[in-house]
């Protein structure tokens, strides 16, 4: 009865605190982006808002909101890196949610949760690193150009498309 009466005129002396889910949205390409209307994702711009979201009083999760084809492998590691280490340091849970990509860095953010909810239509993974090139050997050869090149330094000849495919280089 007591309760009800304090309810009635707002006394907040015997509520109890309600729960709170912060939610932190990273939407655009991870780096920074030269566009000053559209910003990418980078660590410094995004570390004071994850740390004010672990701060909140009465928090019971952390709820990351991501749509990402991903981009700097160093930028997406260091938000990667403080959410991990707020989410044990404050004992709270973080749950990703992936929007229409959270491919390649945007995928390492989606990592830092400890459950991952997509949709079915999302794209979703492929953290890694594609390099692709055409083979030129026989051409050079069959046209009869010579083709010259000093370097000092080893590996600065990899993937050379007028040298055939060496294996040491696709390792």
């Amino acid at each position: 009865m007591l309760t009800r009466i304090f309810d009635k005129f707002g006394i907040p002396i015997f509520r109890k605190p309600k729960p709170v889910v912060a939610v932190l949205r990273f939407s655009g390409v991870i780096g920074q982006v030269g566009n000053p209307i559209r910003q990418g994702i980078y660590a410094d711009g995004f570390i004071k808002p994850i740390e004010q979201a672990f701060n909140l009083k009465n928090l019971v999760c952390v709820a990351v909101q991501i749509n990402s084809p991903g981009g700097s492998p160093v930028q997406s590691s260091l938000i990667f890196k403080r959410i991990r280490s707020l989410a044990e340091e404050k004992d709270v849970p973080v749950i990703a949610f992936a929007e229409d990509a959270a491919a390649s860095g945007g995928y390492l953010l989606a990592c830092a949760a400890d459950e991952i909810f997509v949709m079915p239509a999302s794209i979703v993974g492929s953290i890694g690193v594609i390099s692709a090139g055409f083979g030129f050997v026989d051409v050079i050869k069959k046209i009869g150009i010579e083709r010259r090149v000093f370097s000092k330094g080893e590996n600065k000849g990899m993937l050379d498309p007028f040298q055939p495919q060496n294996p040491d280089d696709v390792k």
